[in-house]
């Protein structure tokens, strides 16, 4: 039970800081990046910084956590995609006022590609920084 207990602190610690970082940068993205370089090349401007907060966060929250073993690893990763998923799509109801099938749609687009690329490349960042 201790071990379940870690895992979901460290998933949501992860998430959390992530989440602030690319929170705060999506900002940027949106309301300066975007209209300058258009929604491609903004994301692809954001994604190496967030990618690497999350290389240092996962490192930093599974050593702190103890989460140790390749399964725990992942699973902290993906308990905070599912948290991460959970709350783009609450920003986009809320901000965007899109619904689920316009959100869903959104990641569909090449930069919604890229930045689902680098969702997933943030699930596995747990699992891949345990194993290094």
């Amino acid at each position: 039970m201790a071990k379940v207990r870690s895992v979901l602190l460290a998933a949501a610690v992860y998430w959390a800081v992530v989440f602030a970082f690319a929170f705060v940068l999506g900002i940027v993205r949106t309301l300066w990046l975007a209209p300058r370089l258009g929604e491609l090349a903004a994301t692809l401007c954001e994604l190496p910084l967030v990618l690497t907060v999350s290389w240092l966060t996962a490192k930093r929250v599974t050593r702190g956590f103890g989460v140790n073993a390749p399964g725990e690893a992942l699973a902290t990763g993906l308990i905070a995609f599912t948290l991460l998923m959970l709350a783009e799509l609450a920003l986009a109801r809320v901000l965007a006022g899109q619904s689920v099938g316009q959100w869903a749609a959104g990641l569909t687009t090449p930069a919604g590609m890229l930045g689902l690329a680098g969702q997933v490349g943030f699930a596995l960042m747990p699992w891949w920084v345990r194993e290094r």
